[in-house]
């Protein structure tokens, strides 16, 4: 069942997309049916994955050759562009009309940075990231120890919950997943 609110950042026909093309290519459950705030899918077993279980080089080999395969499908022949930055772009519009206004409290406002500098990072980040030359490849892009499960009857990992797949640089997937060794 999605979060409140979170049709404001999320495109739920994108998503439903991305999961039917992770399940063509075998990475993915069985989708059972979707419906207007929701989907239902097949139940994976195994454990929700956590920090100790990332470090674990029997499981990262597992985690690292799943990612491998989800960043194999192919964009069937289009030039696919990072969503990357749509999505931040989305993000700080909505922290400015949803958020921005809401936030009085004095302390808070000096700890966070301003809109302003929000956007100007945002604009150096795109213009230098964008040079690095990172392929851009079929992504989940929130692989958080949660979103893997690891089966150790089967000896394989699967990834869940696929509201940010989307075509992105491949090297975002890899330190997304990354920050998760640092607990």
């Amino acid at each position: 069942v999605y979060g409140r609110k979170t049709e404001l950042f999320v495109d739920r026909e994108t998503e439903l997309r991305n999961f039917q093309v992770l399940r063509a290519h075998g990475c993915a459950p069985d989708l059972y049916c979707a419906f207007q705030n929701g989907l239902c899918y097949q139940f994976l077993p195994g454990i929700a994955l956590g920090p100790d279980h990332v470090r674990d080089p029997h499981i990262f080999r597992l985690v690292a050759r799943e990612m491998a395969r989800v960043h194999a499908i192919h964009a069937n022949g289009s030039l696919p562009k990072p969503i990357l930055w749509q999505k931040l772009h989305k993000y700080l519009t909505l922290v400015k009309t949803d958020l921005s206004p809401k936030v009085s409290n004095p302390s808070l406002q000096q700890d966070v940075p301003s809109l302003e500098m929000l956007e100007h990072e945002l604009a150096w980040m795109k213009e230098t990231l964008s040079q690095l030359g990172s392929p851009i490849v079929l992504c989940h892009n929130d692989l958080l120890c949660k979103n893997i499960i690891y089966d150790g009857t089967q000896e394989h990992v699967r990834f869940i919950d696929y509201e940010y797949t989307g075509y992105n640089y491949q090297a975002f997937d890899i330190g997304n997943h990354f920050n998760e060794f640092a607990g």
